[in-house]
């Protein structure tokens, strides 16, 4: 991966602390370029939504570094098409919170990635699992990623390919990247349950941890403290 050029987006928003933990990663490859495009705003589960009907705004933000008010989808499509960044990989994330299972196709951090494979650019989508009360180490996480993009790195993707990969949330002070496992999508949907309010709207009120662990699945994987690397297709 020396000397490659990684594109950065995500769908928390350009100042999200797993951005910064993502570019981290990718500047401690030698000799890497590194180009930031992300929305201005968070835009979690937002699909792979695309904006054609109206202006997208640019915001350069530094050197090879740009704020888009816009999806990440649109982030992709202006750094490949507006801005003529020619990148060996597209990296988006790293996601706060996990993209698993039924979360795939919601999910702003894959759809990025979904985009950038659609163009036939090597891509990879990093979340992690999030468990109430329990600090996020970033500085981990980098590192965490970095390893784990020196593995994807070795394994070839065919058209349309990208990855999906989701770590697990550990206490402090365990630094080795957990245990990977190759594994699959979990079927069973997110649990959905509302709770009524008096104005008569509904509030969603289900509980992140308490969907199904279909067993050998991303969300098995992960909940068990591994982890779970996904190869996708378009």
């Amino acid at each position: 991966m020396r000397g490659s050029h990684f594109l950065l987006t995500n769908d928390d928003g350009i100042d999200a602390p797993g951005l910064a933990a993502l570019e981290r990663c990718a500047r401690l490859i030698p000799d890497a370029r590194v180009s930031v495009i992300a929305p201005v705003r968070e835009h979690s589960m937002c699909g792979h939504r695309l904006t054609t009907h109206s202006p997208l705004r640019v915001e350069r933000r530094g050197d090879d570094r740009w704020a888009v008010d816009g999806t990440p989808a649109d982030c992709v499509r202006l750094a490949l098409f507006a801005l003529g960044i020619r990148p060996d990989w597209v990296l988006s994330g790293v996601n706060a919170g996990g993209n698993l299972g039924q979360d795939i196709h919601v999910s702003g951090t894959c759809a990025a990635a979904r985009e950038a494979a659609y163009h036939q650019v090597r891509s990879a989508a990093f979340s992690h699992y999030l468990i109430r009360d329990l600090a996020v180490d970033w500085d981990r996480t980098a590192d965490w990623t970095h390893e784990m993009l020196q593995n994807l790195a070795g394994e070839p993707l065919s058209d349309g390919e990208f990855w999906c990969v989701n770590f697990p949330h550990l206490p402090p002070g365990s630094r080795p990247l957990p245990v990977l496992r190759n594994c699959h999508p979990a079927r069973s949907p997110l649990p959905v349950r509302f709770r009524p309010a008096e104005d008569g709207s509904h509030h969603y009120d289900a509980r992140y941890a308490d969907r199904p662990r279909d067993p050998g699945s991303d969300v098995d994987v992960c909940f068990g403290g591994e982890t779970s690397v996904v190869r996708l297709k378009v």
